[in-house]
């Protein structure tokens, strides 16, 4: 290894870093507000880079019916609900909502011309087919249970991994695809070059963990998901509906995993189950975090991405085994500097 390999390795190590972060930082989101380790969250990165590219080759995405079932079963919850509690004028709300929506996008993506229309425009159609499914997704299998224990959410997740990536294997088959990337450009800086597409990977991770601080410390809503975080109960007592935190929480995962996506997929071939391995990388980081601090996991994130890219160099069989042994010093360091406490009943 030379120096100029060394600086191509370190790039891709930050690039794919990037990518992980996002992911740490959704998985630590998830479980400091709903206690939910959330194993579903790459199946929504392999899901939103497949649906944009079945968009691209002009293929109607079978997700958009993912999305209409699922917003019928939340209407059929949330219908016998309101009828149960006597509100019935909620139920035109909750049709609209839940069933309406799936409509509306299913004719939007059967009348529009899909290959000929921009590349934003095809995110901004597979972000709208696929994000809306996390806050379904919450409604219909982590709501029911939302008290229950840690190793009962914890299993219900992997049976949701399980189901998902099967669904994946039914909607996009076993090819894998790629999407056109952002930007062909490219920038030499001395002996190295650097890609369009690398530089929109992290300056749109940066952009992005800036706007989830600035939500969290300027928004109502952010704040409101910082105080479920601290305290379940308390924030509870103050008004704020774990329902809503919930459906808030598993959103902006969805939306991040759609995002990671889009970035990743004119980089690496993504098949239908390529998310697992992806978002387990981002679990890794953010057990590093201890599923609690965000820079902490954003820190393991690029700690992962570098271990990854030198270990593929120096011992290419071995990678994946060099990354997730990384997490066994974690733990134990973790186990013996903390102090075991009770979950709350």
């Amino acid at each position: 290894m030379d120096f100029q390999i060394a600086l191509i390795l370190g790039q891709d190590g930050i690039t794919n870093g990037a990518i992980y972060a996002l992911l740490a930082l959704a998985l630590v989101l998830v479980f400091a507000v709903t206690r939910v380790i959330f194993i579903p969250q790459g199946e929504f990165v392999a899901y939103g880079a497949l649906t944009l590219a079945m968009i691209g080759n002009n293929v109607f995405p079978a997700t958009a019916w993912l999305l209409l079932g699922a917003g019928v079963a939340v209407a059929a919850l949330d219908g016998l609900g309101a009828l149960r509690a006597g509100q019935a004028r909620k139920l035109p709300r909750v049709l609209a909502v839940n069933v309406g929506y799936p409509l509306a996008v299913i004719a939007l993506l059967r009348l529009l011309p899909l290959a000929e229309l921009g590349l934003a425009v095809q995110i901004l159609l597979a972000m709208l087919v696929v994000v809306p499914l996390g806050p379904m997704m919450y409604r219909i299998v982590y709501q029911p249970i939302a008290e229950a224990t840690v190793l009962v959410l914890l299993i219900v997740s992997v049976a949701s991994h399980v189901a998902m990536v099967g669904l994946g294997l039914l909607f996009f088959g076993a090819e894998g695809y790629r999407t056109p990337p952002l930007s062909d450009a490219r920038f030499d800086l001395g002996s190295l070059s650097i890609s369009g597409q690398t530089i929109w990977v992290v300056a749109a991770s940066i952009v992005l963990i800036v706007a989830l601080a600035l939500f969290f410390g300027r928004t109502i809503y952010g704040k409101a998901l910082r105080a479920t975080a601290i305290n379940r109960n308390g924030a509870r007592l103050m008004g704020i509906p774990p329902a809503l935190a919930g459906k808030l929480t598993f959103l902006l995962a969805a939306l991040i995993g759609v995002l990671s996506g889009v970035l990743i997929s004119p980089i690496t071939t993504i098949y239908y189950d390529s998310g697992f391995l992806i978002g387990l990388k981002g679990f890794v980081a953010a057990i590093i975090g201890g599923l609690a601090s965000y820079p902490l996991a954003a820190f393991g994130a690029v700690l992962v991405g570098l271990l990854e890219s030198f270990s593929s160099f120096w011992a290419s069989a071995y990678k994946e085994v060099l990354v997730f042994t990384l997490i066994i010093p974690v733990l134990v360091w973790r186990s013996l500097t903390s102090h075991h406490v009770e979950e709350e009943e």
